[in-house]
């Protein structure tokens, strides 16, 4: 068959690829709404070790759609094949609306931060240098697709020295806080389920990229026997390197100075590197949270792009429009960069990473619900690998994912409606595109 792809991943290339997905600098400022949840050691390690099961229990299951359905837009077209048109289009929405969006906001003010910090400059500076931030890698991506890719091959190699020097020189140093796994409760004077569920929220965030580790299945040579095993001990090795990243923040800085303060992992850097050396390790983080923003962006206005092509969107001919000499599509571009812009005002880091991550595990559901569904309706189809354990990981995978929406519910009903809210908003604009297209 012609445009079939290459089956040339091996077992190694695989994990390395799942690794690489997910592994990233969301570890960093998450210690300080994770123990601010939690209030304890215990608890935190505790919270990192679930939801590293939970996504390696979400990653298996949604693998099995992506190797039956291997199309190119993913989970947009898994849902379009089990569930139809509408929800396809609320992800594409969804994706377009909020989660690129709110991540790039999210990071544009995690890098201002960081840079604001690392140079003693002014906290009045912090929105405008967000917005030069995102907008100077909105500028990169307009320059073309291979100048985004530059910049993401650059940071990619540079993002793991943070990570590993904070790991391996941290556990070697001797600690400044005596660190006690007990009491094992949530110190926030709630309820354990709502420390627990709000803190699971936050850690996801850190995960994010593991629902596209499946995308890889149709160029394994063995997806059947090498994928559960490149996602199982690929995301098991990213949950220990963010466990063990947590526990060198916590043996080096009381908890009080962790919970809210998104520079605990900087200047836990400046207490074991000591002042230049942690300086050093900070820009590292920087460069990692510049190349994650890059990332974002780069995939980010291809979404709006796609789904005007299909003339999906209201105004779907000028979202098509390209730069002449780059090809870039600078309309879905700009537009993006105005909606970040917008969160940025309204939303703080934490409000707004946990908002995507509670809409994107909506649809998570439906994907692990799926495969439950496609295999009473089409128990024919062809499926190169297989969720293990079926069907008690996709359910384990529906319980997790299902506790988080339901807690934050509960205890953020705004965030949540928010979330839902603009998610809805899609159903009017896909039936009036439906309506003019007919």
């Amino acid at each position: 068959m012609k445009n079939q792809l290459r089956k040339e991943i091996s077992f190694f290339g695989a994990l390395s690829t799942v690794m690489g997905t997910v592994i990233g600098a969301g570890v960093f400022f998450k210690a300080a709404a994770v123990v601010a949840h939690t209030q304890s050691a215990g608890l935190t390690v505790l919270v990192w070790l679930l939801a590293g099961f939970l996504t390696i229990c979400g990653g298996l299951t949604v693998a099995e759609l992506a190797t039956a359905i291997p199309e190119t837009g993913g989970p947009i077209r898994y849902i379009e094949r089990i569930y139809g048109k509408l929800p396809s289009f609320l992800l594409g929405w969804a994706q377009s609306i909020i989660y690129f969006p709110a991540n790039i906001a999210a990071l544009s003010i995690i890098f201002a931060t960081q840079l604001i910090n690392l140079f003693h400059l002014s906290e009045g500076i912090l929105f405008p240098l967000s917005i030069v931030t995102a907008a100077s890698i909105t500028g990169i991506n307009l320059l073309g697709t291979k100048a985004a890719t530059t910049v993401q091959s650059f940071t990619l190699s540079i993002k793991l020295i943070p990570i590993a020097l904070i790991i391996i020189v941290g556990l070697l140093t001797p600690g400044e806080v005596a660190v006690s796994f007990t009491p094992f409760s949530s110190g926030q004077g709630g309820s354990l389920a709502a420390g627990v569920s709000a803190a699971l929220l936050a850690t996801l965030f850190a995960y994010d990229g593991w629902l596209g580790v499946g995308n890889i299945a149709g160029e394994m040579k063995h997806p059947e026997k090498d994928l559960p095993k490149a996602i199982i001990f690929g995301l098991s090795f990213v949950t220990v390197v963010y466990v063990l990243i947590n526990f060198v923040v916590l043996k080096t800085l009381p908890i009080d100075s962790i919970a809210g303060n998104l520079n605990s992992a900087s200047e836990a850097a400046m207490v074991i590197f000591g002042n230049f050396g942690g300086k050093l390790v900070t820009i590292g983080i920087l460069i990692s949270v510049y190349g994650a923003l890059n990332g974002y962006t780069m995939t980010g206005l291809r979404v709006p792009y796609a789904m005007a092509l299909e003339n999906e969107l209201p105004f779907s001919k000028a979202f098509t429009k390209m730069t002449k000499r780059t090809n870039a599509p600078y309309v879905a571009a700009c537009v993006q960069l105005g909606i970040a812009c917008i969160m940025m005002f309204f939303g703080t880091f934490d409000l707004l990473t946990d908002m995507l991550v509670f809409v994107m595990w909506f649809f998570s559901l439906l994907l692990f619900y799926g495969v439950l569904l496609l295999r009473k309706r089409e128990p024919n189809l062809t499926r190169p690998y297989k969720v293990p354990l079926y069907p008690i990981i996709p359910l384990i995978a529906m319980l997790g994912g299902g506790f988080i929406l339901i807690m934050t519910m509960v205890t953020a009903p705004l965030l949540a409606l928010v979330g839902i809210g603009i998610t809805c908003v899609g159903i009017p604009v896909f039936y009036y595109q439906k309506g003019k297209s007919e």
